[in-house]
């Protein structure tokens, strides 16, 4: 029994020192750290860095979303002048060689043949291809469908210019409230297969070029001189100073345009809106008030078929 006895005095024994293996090292590691520090206080917490350079601006940071940085990035897209947005609408523009400043593109568009077309004329016009995101994108246009087109403003002349180069005799035609870019566009094309020397537009209540006027005219508009004016009534004085006849179009006149007797002479050709028609100032300062034969069923024409029409009633005049 002794040698039990002896035994349970070793076990007890080896209970009062360290634990085996550890020498004692872990001993420091046991103490306690006192309390947590507040996130603000902590050098790599987000709280810390918001603190840090809210004092060095010397006020309190504003509370701000998580996507704020995100959109902050986003923010510094822009964009200037005329925007094409749309699939068809940019590869119609692009294929018109409307003159252009760049293309815009959805990262991560998905690519079909409309994509990839304009994408291979914009290189061939050396044309710079900005990516940006989506939602950049559809602030041009929310029915953008991943492209845009950047289209540089038109470079119009003035009414001296088009009078000092006007053949002899001049023809000039000028739109009196013609508002669609389109008809705008066709009367360009009409003029410059006629050999007119120019067109005046009023700047206010009127079409103006656009990339749709661009477009419509088929090329025409890089030939043709285009003059906007501030007041057209005050153009109408100025040709006329100039030797010019001023001829109305309008469907009310008693005189056909076949009758017309100054055709060979310098003259103005002014057509009205296809459903106002001349605006009763601009009516009273026309030398001359001429409309085309038509019958009875029908009330009128286009503006663009009005100009045509007239301008080929001056060509053979003029034969």
């Amino acid at each position: 029994m002794a040698g039990n006895s002896s035994r349970r005095g070793a076990v007890r024994k080896s209970k009062k020192g360290p634990s085996k293996g550890t020498g004692g090292n872990n001993k420091k590691r046991l103490s306690g750290k006192g309390p947590t520090p507040k996130a603000e206080d902590r050098p790599y917490h987000a709280a810390a860095k918001k603190k840090s350079s809210s004092s060095s601006r010397g006020g309190a940071a504003k509370p701000t979303a998580k996507r704020s940085s995100r959109t902050d990035k986003r923010s510094s897209f822009s964009f200037h002048g005329e925007m094409v947005a749309g699939r068809n609408a940019v590869l119609e523009v692009l294929r018109a060689d409307v003159p252009s400043t760049e293309l815009i593109v959805a990262r991560s568009i998905d690519v079909d043949d409309r994509i990839e077309e304009s994408l291979k004329l914009a290189l061939k016009k050396a044309l710079p291809i900005r990516e940006v995101h989506r939602a950049d994108v559809e602030k041009i246009s929310m029915n953008s469908q991943g492209i845009a087109l950047s289209i540089k403003p038109y470079q119009y002349s003035s009414l001296d210019e088009i009078l000092l180069r006007a053949a002899k005799p001049g023809l000039i035609v000028a739109l009196d409230g013609v508002t669609d870019p389109r008809n705008l566009g066709a009367i360009i094309r009409s003029a410059a297969a006629f050999g007119v020397d120019g067109v005046v537009i009023p700047e206010r209540r009127s079409a103006a070029m656009t990339a749709a006027a661009w477009k419509t005219s088929a090329g025409a508009a890089a030939r043709m001189q285009v003059a906007q004016v501030t007041n057209l009534n005050r153009a109408i004085e100025e040709v006329q100073e100039r030797g010019y006849f001023v001829v109305g179009l309008d469907g009310d006149s008693e005189e056909l345009i076949g009758s017309m007797k100054v055709a060979t002479e310098p003259i103005m050709i002014i057509v009205g809106s296809e459903g106002k028609g001349l605006h009763k100032l601009t009516r009273e300062k026309c030398d001359l008030v001429v409309k085309i034969p038509m019958r009875s069923t029908t009330e009128s024409l286009n503006a663009s078929v009005a100009t045509s029409i007239a301008l080929y009633a001056v060509d053979e005049a003029r034969k």
